[in-house]
């Protein structure tokens, strides 16, 4: 675990990414990229000793692309690039983002297409392994030309400017860069726009928020199974021939799931004969937990697509020397999945709050006590969980509206269609955190009811009961709920939950 990460620009995954980002992995440049590398900045070189006409290399940028600059000058164009371009405004990203950031950024320049210099990538690295984290305001970009204003705050710091983060403290750029150890660069032509021309801030968003939510569907997965417990569900609706005639994928995994953790409850046996069928938020778990797990398969291809992508603009070609102005920067494809998955987040959380009203709510629950507390009206037991679920799930539906439709025009016009990629990413986080959440109080009001019903339950369930108790006492009578709130949502982030199934279930996935 946590072993080192080489850059090659072709093969960095989203599990390699949460090492680094969140785990500190070393990092480090292949030689294999040496020579591509190279060769893009001698193509640099070469276009300026000929005084060739090329965007961004000896022209201003956007609207000025009209504007030529002489090869005297084209140094001062790139750092003037970065400090009219850090714009960005609002909270600092996570430190976890800003590393991912940084790294993406390097994994595209190694690829060789950008024309920079070899050691401004390695002070890429650098800062990563130093852990020296620059200073990015969390607004300001409309996701094309890419992420400009927040990448523009991240390449500042390797200019000695702007401000970072190192051993815990805020620091200028300069001084934290001074104490890393780590030489500070000025830019050559090209160079500045190479920095700050990509989806990094939106892909790295993304990338993280996928991760968790990947977690969080197969922790969707467990707690629905222990709230069926609670509800003495049936588990005929999850009969693999009932899938094999819908065989969407995800369906199938999570309607075998199911019946693995269920496998061998007493209290599920005996509920067979109550009723032919359940409420749909159980009955219906397989379509829409199934449908979050193949929106997560299609999101991650897009994703780590575009982590091993070239993102710049103008893209140089050594092979025959060509420079060709396109718009690999446009955030689209990387907005619109984080759209897609941003609504999945939200149906997931959505279907967790109606299983949880299910638990407290008497004319729902086969049986349960009202709120899940056995001396009702002195105590109001799990009444309230509910409502804060219920909050949750609505902020989601606000948030789950797409910002990828919308699009505002920007310089003079030039730039007349923009993804608003980050926005909808950073929409995704805050909904990812959101259903851990909701998740979270399901997951204790399960426990409850599996508790208060006084039946067996799959051996798999009765361990983790036995956690949820180290976390969340048995409620016989009402107590501070903050507190265990608090720690019930530690707990469900934590990772114990599935690797007490991965002990006890290995074959769920």
């Amino acid at each position: 675990m946590h072993v080192s990460v080489v850059l090659d620009g072709n093969s960095l995954s989203i599990e390699k990414i949460v090492e680094v980002a969140r785990f500190y992995a070393p990092v480090s440049l292949s030689p294999s990229t040496f020579e591509q590398i190279d060769q893009s900045r001698a193509l640099v070189e070469k276009i300026l000793n000929e005084d060739r006409t090329v965007y961004g290399i000896s022209t201003g940028f956007g609207e000025f692309s009209k504007v030529s600059i002489g090869s005297d000058r084209s140094a001062e164009l790139q750092e003037n690039l970065i400090l009219s371009h850090c714009v960005g405004v609002g909270e600092p990203l996570s430190e976890q983002t800003v590393r991912a950031m940084m790294l993406l950024r390097a994994n595209a320049l190694c690829k060789g297409y950008s024309g920079i210099r070899r050691e401004l990538i390695e002070t890429l690295i650098a800062m990563l392994n130093k852990r020296v984290h620059p200073i990015i305001p969390s607004q300001g970009s409309l996701g094309a030309s890419g992420d400009l204003a927040p990448l523009s705050h991240m390449a500042l710091v390797l200019l000695g400017r702007g401000e970072a983060i190192f051993e815990g403290e805020r620091l200028c750029g300069a001084e934290a860069m001074r104490r890393a150890n780590i030489p500070t660069c000025h830019l050559l032509a090209k160079e500045g726009l190479a920095l700050i021309n990509g989806t990094q801030c939106m892909t790295a968003i993304g990338a993280l928020a996928w991760y968790d939510l990947n977690r969080a569907a197969l922790l969707a997965d467990i707690t629905a199974s222990m709230t069926m417990e609670a509800l003495m569900a049936l588990r005929s609706a999850f009969d693999p021939r009932v899938h094999a005639v819908r065989p969407h994928r995800g369906q199938e995994l999570v309607a075998r799931n199911i019946l693995l953790l269920l496998d061998g409850s007493e209290t599920i046996d005996k509920a067979q004969q109550l009723r032919v069928q359940d409420a749909y938020a159980i009955r219906c778990i397989p379509q829409v937990h199934g449908a979050v797990r193949d929106t997560l398969k299609f999101a991650r291809g897009v994703l780590e697509t575009e982590c091993n992508a070239v993102t710049d603009n103008p893209i140089l070609f050594c092979d025959d020397g060509s420079v060709i102005s396109g718009g690999n920067f446009h955030g689209e494809p990387i907005a619109l999945v984080m759209d897609y998955l941003g609504i999945a987040a939200s149906e997931l959380a959505s279907i967790s709050e109606r299983r949880l009203e299910r638990m407290v709510n008497p004319t729902l629950s086969n049986g349960l006590p009202a709120f899940l507390t056995p001396n009702g009206g002195i105590n109001s037991g799990y009444m309230i969980t509910q409502y804060s679920a219920a909050s949750l799930v609505s902020e989601n539906k606000v948030l789950a509206h797409p910002a990828s439709v919308d699009s505002i025009p920007s310089s003079a016009n030039q730039e007349d269609h923009v993804s608003m990629g980050t926005t909808a990413a950073r929409k995704l986080r805050t909904i990812v955190d959101n259903l851990y959440s909701v998740l979270a109080f399901e997951l204790m009001a399960a426990a409850q009811g599996i508790d208060l019903r006084g039946t067996g339950v799959s051996a798999v369930h009765d361990e983790l009961n036995k956690m949820i108790r180290n976390e969340v006492p048995l409620l016989e009578k009402d107590t501070e709920m903050a507190p265990l709130v608090k720690n019930m949502n530690r707990f469900i982030r934590s990772g114990a939950v599935e690797k007490l199934v991965e002990r006890f279930c290995p074959e769920v996935e």
